[in-house]
């Protein structure tokens, strides 16, 4: 491969890489440029490349993604090849084949590289809804969130984080690898988000302290190992859940992605944030920050009138600079601050 056209496949690999590891739709991957790169190339490099940044890569040779998502990503690559050389690449047919060969898990994962060379790895539900349940797999706007995070890592380091409606963990294992937070709490109220939860949590190389509803404060407690946060998972219903119980946790910081998708989640968590506004008026005010994918103009509108019936306060944070996930870039996404 000339220098100059192993410069332009050198800018498509990462698109390849982020996209298959985080199981993105095909139709997200930049094709077209592929098909265009692969008339002007004079060999099979570029292709061999993209099976180690895709199938081959470490991460998914370990925490492979579903195998009907596999087989249709080798099926159009294969596709693209054909299209434009006559003569077969027996990589790719090697990799369809092991792939063919493969049994269909229930659970399947997703990774998303960080910028220290760290990952987070998603163990999820192959279906979109199952149990009952939006909280088995992951939404836009947690990526969203995890991204301002990364970029404002200061607004975490060293506090005590409680995350409202965890679902299947993105955005708090991404804080806690990069932000250092002093303490995290995980928190979902259906038992199977929970029980994925925790397997996602460890799977990721964190400790988990034992469940609770409430945990108190160790200061102590990463005596141990001052780089690791103190992560817990609480079982929290936004409807039954006490003052008590709320107050208990003593968070710095307030954070939910994606738990906007009808008015019914809406109004809890309104009165949910008020419980907690209330109840936490002996301490410094938590730093809350909502993100939501702007589905429903009915929906937002609802919520932030609901936010000022409840007198909560709020500003836009400002969209952030760096895309480090692969989401639909056409996605209009919002993070809000809220003042409990």
């Amino acid at each position: 491969m000339a220098p100059e056209e192993s410069a332009e496949a050198e800018s498509l690999l990462p698109s390849f890489e982020r996209r298959f590891l985080a199981a993105r739709t095909l139709r997200s991957f930049p094709w077209q440029s592929l098909e265009e790169k692969l008339r002007v190339s004079s060999g099979p490099e570029l292709l061999l490349n993209i099976l180690q940044k895709t199938v081959k890569h470490p991460l998914c040779v370990k925490h492979p993604p579903s195998v009907k998502y596999a087989r249709c990503f080798l099926s159009e690559l294969i596709r693209k090849h054909e299209a434009v050389h006559t003569e077969p690449l027996d990589e790719l047919y090697e990799a369809l084949a092991e792939v063919l060969m493969a049994e269909e898990p229930t659970q399947c994962h997703r990774s998303y590289l960080l910028p220290s060379g760290d990952s987070v790895t998603l163990s999820e539900s192959t279906a979109i809804i199952s149990h009952g349940t939006t909280g088995l797999v992951t939404w836009d706007a947690a990526l969203y969130l995890a991204e301002w995070a990364i970029e404002n890592p200061a607004a975490f380091a060293h506090r005590t984080v409680l995350e409202l409606g965890s679902g299947a963990g993105l955005t708090g294992l991404a804080i806690c690898k990069t932000c250092c937070p002093s303490t995290y709490v995980f928190s979902d109220c259906h038992s199977c988000v929970l029980e994925q939860l925790r397997g996602n949590i460890l799977l990721n190389g964190l400790s988990l302290e034992p469940d609770t509803t409430a945990p108190e404060r160790h200061p102590g407690h990463n005596a141990h190992d001052a780089e690791s946060p103190r992560v817990t998972v609480a079982q929290l219903d936004w409807d039954v859940v006490t003052a008590p119980e709320l107050a208990a946790f003593r968070p710095d910081v307030i954070i939910a992605a994606d738990v906007l998708y009808c008015p019914e989640t809406v109004i809890s968590l309104v009165r949910v944030l008020q419980r907690l506004s209330a109840c936490l008026k002996d301490q410094q005010a938590p730093d809350t920050y909502i993100a939501f994918t702007v589905r429903s103009p009915e929906t937002c509108w609802l919520f932030t009138s609901e936010l000022g019936q409840a007198g909560i306060p709020w500003e836009a944070v400002p969209h952030h600079n760096q895309k480090l996930f692969p989401y639909e870039e056409h996605s209009d996404m919002a993070i809000l601050k809220l003042m409990l």
